[in-house]
């Protein structure tokens, strides 16, 4: 299914890429730092009925539609545009992330990079890429030279589990700690080297589907924050080259 989740992928990237930089309206969702735009919805409707039209009786798990139960052990994850409120502000960093779950376990997914146009892809057993090129892990062992990238949640002015003081320890404990605002870039960075750890506090399992199989096909560890296996109902990740990983546990542990 990989090639069908590929060709929508890029369909809803043609949406996006459309209405970036014009004056889209958007709307909040939770909070003012919430932002929904009819970009969002406009791709995200062209995705499900892609998948209604070529899986009919597919499960669809979508961030604006919620949950569209099918009668199939199939579940596509879909996250129609990653990064809004950079696509808003005029930031050219967002991406589509779908991934393709068989009952609790992700078989497929690709995370496509509009403006960059990079397709990042992995199935299950089969390695990960990037534009059809293998993608490997980093291999550094330090965290004193490792670069680190997170993201906050949306009520961050509330520091859930302590987000903050989690945040300024890895500004101490590594070389450099970066937040680009679309966690499922930030998988395909670590996925391909850039960086050699990802943690976030909160996430929704549309953010990181396609992105835990990217890390994983491309030799790198995810897990929560504690190293045991990943809570789909709530998501806090820790994602790494394998290498850091204790290190990175040890340090979350402590705040």
């Amino acid at each position: 299914m990989i090639e069908k989740i590929i060709e929508i992928s890029r369909e809803a990237g043609e949406i996006i890429k459309e209405g970036f930089g014009k004056n889209v309206t958007f709307e909040f969702k939770s909070n003012m730092n919430d932002l929904v735009t009819e970009i969002d919805k406009a791709a995200e409707k062209k995705i499900i009925e892609f998948i209604h039209k070529e899986y009919p009786g597919h499960n669809i798990f979508a961030e604006e539609s919620g949950k569209l139960d099918g009668n199939s052990e199939y579940t596509w994850v879909v996250d129609p545009l990653d990064g809004t409120v950079n696509f808003a502000h005029g930031l050219p960093l967002f991406s589509v992330s779908i991934g393709l779950m068989k009952n609790d376990e992700i078989i497929a997914g690709a995370v496509y990079d509009v403006m960059m146009d990079q397709m990042y892809t992995a199935e299950k057993g089969s390695g990960a890429f990037q534009n059809g090129k293998r993608i490997r892990v980093s291999d550094n062992n330090d965290l004193q030279k490792s670069m680190l990238v997170t993201g906050f949640p949306y009520d961050i002015k509330e520091n859930p589990k302590n987000a903050i003081e989690k945040f300024n320890a890895f500004l101490v404990e590594a070389r450099a700690v970066r937040r680009l605002g679309s966690a499922a870039i930030d998988c395909c960075y670590v996925a391909s080297g850039v960086f050699d750890g990802f943690w976030e506090v909160s996430l929704n399992l549309w953010d990181m589907c396609a992105g835990q199989l990217l890390i994983e096909e491309a030799g790198g560890k995810v897990t929560n924050m504690s190293g045991g296996k990943v809570d789909y109902n709530s998501v806090e990740l820790l994602a790494t080259n394998g290498k850091v990983h204790e290190a990175m546990e040890r340090v979350l542990s402590r705040n």
